[in-house]
């Protein structure tokens, strides 16, 4: 056995490996997860500019509800009605107010509420859509009133205001700028007097200041891709023909890269709405840190892969030279160990880790050897010393048992077992949740494309749901537990507990919740709780009173069953409550019923109950200064009622 050599090479398997399961998974890792890395980065970039493009409709919206509202402030407070006054010029009209309001007090008026609008321009038409007066508004608030060619408004506009109190108008007459108009007509009764239009202007200020409230790039075109303003400068370097050319590449979702000073930026169209009218413009922002983030992480990834090569070339290397040809001796040893009566040796020189192994394989055979001489001596007066550690072993535990006898012990071994074993019994879901949760991370680490299928087949929802609810179990089995030493202390007087509110509704469904491992799928809870005021007590002790009856309900049905559980304030006894809890288990015969409250009374088997549950209860109601009274019948089951006075008998302590 000793020189036999394997059929394969290990080295050439481990090569093999190498290449399969190292090299080739790592390299299609590393170029998948740029490619994905850089798309998920576009997406957000996307989502971030179409979120921009939302806060720029809302801005917007904003400024037109704006501008409508300064319009309805300047028609509530000018009662306005015109009329015709002739021809004072060839294709020109005037006005003059029905009313003897003058256009003079209009355009003071007009000037007064422009200086805090956001329009930049008032003008004034008349029924035939004639402009009668402009109002600038620039360092000094500036009228204007037409002398040489007619200005008209536009037919459709003219027409769609027939039908309707306004339109909005977006008019790109104007190089570097937008301008925003709400034409509204002026209307006296049923009567047309004329138009009234509010002027936004969308320039490179306003371009500027949308730039630095989203953060990103604007650029505004006319239909064609025809460009009207930008925040980047790149943009007028280049010529129209080329900004068509280079702009009719995008399309709907995607991102249009665009070169800025050795800056890249992704771009996407978007439509703003301005009222009826819309705005074509392109939102975008720096790619810089995507592209510095992806060349870092190349590298990174481009790093950890030659490292990972040359380690595991190495590996392979040191392997087959130096640990191989030691193992096939020491495995050969070890094959011919247990047949040979004598110590089995390897005869090795090498200074490493293997050197000492076969060192130390060498000094254990000997001392195998030589144990096993003295093994055969040792084992016949073992198992006499044996019998003798048995005999004693069982007259000890009898001391102990006497010893520890006690209605104290008796009591905390009564108390402490429901909260510590449903603790315990909660870790097992504990801890196939934290496997779960753990291997869901390691899937957003390595598969994030399949979260949603590692959801669906742990039970993600239902693990969410259930996990607080335990964790919350166990600090409340915990908390009973220390409820219980804490009781324990104030029963000895080693210190003093502490009154407190009690919802005594919190108090059932706690208990209930700890019990919840004995009652799910056998036994049906029925809860009729009427409102009740909160009890000062010993919230505590209350718990355990509780727990205890609720306890023998649930032991007290063999099978499936029904607990009802009932609250109610006591209408003939002022500041009571009384709880009843009533089972459907065997119930009791009355030879049994009337020994239920004596201390180390107990129905159940040896080693099953101690008898001072309901003993360690009825003290508890006692000193309160309530009461426990109990019904039974045997076949049809039990019911306590518990009467708690709403404020703790002065002589509790």
């Amino acid at each position: 056995m000793i020189g036999k050599r394997p059929e394969r090479s290990l080295r050439t398997i481990l090569l093999l490996w190498f290449l399969v399961f190292s090299v080739v998974p790592i390299s299609i890792f590393v170029n998948y997860s740029l490619m994905y890395f850089e798309k998920a980065l576009d997406r957000e970039l996307t989502q971030r500019l179409g979120s921009n493009a939302r806060e720029m409709n809302s801005i917007l919206a904003e400024t037109l509800f704006q501008v409508r509202q300064r319009r309805d402030v300047f028609f509530r407070d000018n009662l306005i009605s015109f009329s015709e006054k002739g021809r004072a010029q060839p294709q020109q009209r005037s006005f003059k107010s029905s009313e003897s309001i003058e256009i003079e007090k209009l355009q003071r008026s007009a000037q007064e509420i422009l200086k805090t609008d956001l329009s930049t321009i008032y003008r004034f038409y008349n029924r035939e859509g004639q402009l009668v007066s402009s109002i600038l508004k620039g360092s000094e608030i500036q009228i204007f009133e037409p002398k040489t060619q007619a200005v008209f408004l536009t037919e459709k506009i003219v027409a769609g205001l027939k039908t309707q109190r306004e339109v909005s108008a977006v008019d790109f007459s104007t190089r570097d700028q937008v301008r925003l108009s709400l034409i509204s007509r002026l209307r006296a009764g049923k009567k047309d007097l004329g138009y009234f239009q509010q002027i936004v202007i969308f320039g490179s200020d306003f371009a500027s200041r949308i730039q630095k409230r989203l953060k990103a790039e604007v650029i505004v075109f006319r239909e064609g891709y025809d460009l009207i303003l930008s925040t980047l400068p790149e943009m007028y370097r280049s010529t129209p023909d080329e900004i068509k050319k280079k702009w009719s590449l995008w399309s709907e979702g995607s991102l249009l890269e665009v070169i800025s000073e050795k800056t890249p930026y992704g771009f996407e169209m978007f439509q703003i709405n301005w009222g009826d009218s819309a705005l074509q413009i392109a939102l975008g922002a720096s790619k810089a840190d995507t592209k510095e983030i992806l060349r870092t992480i190349n590298y990174t990834f481009l790093g950890g892969l030659a490292v990972v090569i040359i380690s595991l070339l190495i590996t392979v290397y040191l392997v087959s030279s130096f640990v191989l040809k030691p193992l096939y001796q020491l495995i050969g040893a070890l094959q011919s160990f247990e047949t040979q009566e004598q110590a089995v040796t390897v005869a090795m020189k090498n200074n490493t880790e293997i050197g000492l192994l076969a060192d130390s394989f060498n000094e254990m055979s000997r001392k195998i050897q030589s144990t096993r001489s003295e093994l055969k001596k040792k084992i016949t007066e073992l198992e006499k010393s044996n019998f003798e550690l048995m005999d004693t072993q069982t007259k000890l535990v009898h001391s102990a048992k006497m010893v520890s006898l006690g209605q104290l012990v008796a009591g905390v071994a009564h108390e402490l077992n429901n909260p510590i074993g449903f603790i315990y019994s909660n870790m097992t879901h504990l801890r196939d949740y934290s496997k779960k949760l753990l291997q869901l991370i390691e899937t957003t680490e390595k598969h994030p494309e399949k979260i949603a299928e590692e959801k669906l087949q742990i039970d993600y929802d239902y693990i969410v749901k259930d996990l607080p609810k335990l964790i919350t179990s166990c600090e409340d089995g915990a908390r009973r537990t220390r409820d219980i030493v804490l009781g324990l202390r104030n029963f000895s007087r080693l210190e003093e507990a502490q009154l407190s509110e009690l919802d005594v509704h919190v108090s059932l469904e706690t208990t209930l919740q700890l019990l919840q491992g004995e009652i799910k799928n056998r036994i049906e809870v029925h809860k009729n709780f009427e409102p009740i005021p909160k009890v000062w007590c010993y919230a505590s002790q209350i718990n355990q009173v509780f727990m205890n009856i609720l306890s023998n309900a649930v032991q007290a049905i063999s099978g499936n069953g029904q607990i009802w559980i009932a609250t109610s304030v006591v209408k003939d006894k002022s500041g009571t409550v009384q709880v009843s809890i009533q089972d459907s288990g065997s119930g009791m015969a009355p030879e049994i019923l009337e020994k239920i409250f004596d201390p180390f009374f107990t129905t159940k088997g040896v080693g099953q109950g101690t008898g001072l549950g309901l003993s360690i209860s009825y003290g508890i109601i006692q000193k309160h200064g309530g009461d426990i009274q109990v019904k039974s019948q045997v076949g049809i089951g039990t019911e306590f009622l518990v009467t708690i006075p709403l404020v703790a008998s002065k002589n509790i302590n």
